[in-house]
């Protein structure tokens, strides 16, 4: 696992979303390209930071005037790619590494679930390259 560098900006932004959601959260990343924020949360905190109906996560967005995605925090490169991609049911991920030393994680998803995981003009798998790159050092998620 990385050791993240969090921010100053990066830390009231966390303070900020603990104290809307009554959750803590581990990391926070700006997604600029997305116009949204992505907290990473500790495992068996994603209930409390979403809320009853979503009302805590529709009251982040809200304070911080953009969209706000939570993911749960996992013990392995495998579990956090299948927590980034959820609700997306993933069958399998395989890590490989290539020639250059480029770490790719190969998912394979319910054929259902192949449009979940990719998400909107792949926002969702972008979600998932962000979060492992940087918690895990893997350098590229491949739906396939």
């Amino acid at each position: 696992m990385s050791k993240v560098k969090i921010s100053m900006d990066d830390m009231k932004l966390i303070a900020s979303f603990e104290r809307v959601t009554g959750a803590s959260a581990v990391d926070v990343v700006k997604d600029e390209d997305s116009d949204r924020i992505i907290f990473v949360v500790p495992s068996k905190q994603l209930g409390r930071a979403i809320g009853k109906g979503g009302s805590n996560v529709k009251a982040a967005a809200k304070k911080f005037g953009q969209p706000v995605d939570i993911v749960e925090m996992a013990d392995t490169p495998k579990e956090f790619i299948s927590s980034a991609l959820a609700p997306a049911r993933v069958k399998e991920v395989n890590i490989s590494e290539h020639k250059n030393g480029d770490k790719v994680a190969h998912v394979s998803v319910e054929e259902d679930d192949r449009g979940i995981a990719i998400g909107k003009d792949g926002r969702n798998v972008a979600r998932a390259r962000i979060l492992v790159r940087r918690h895990f050092d893997v350098d590229n998620v491949v739906i396939e």
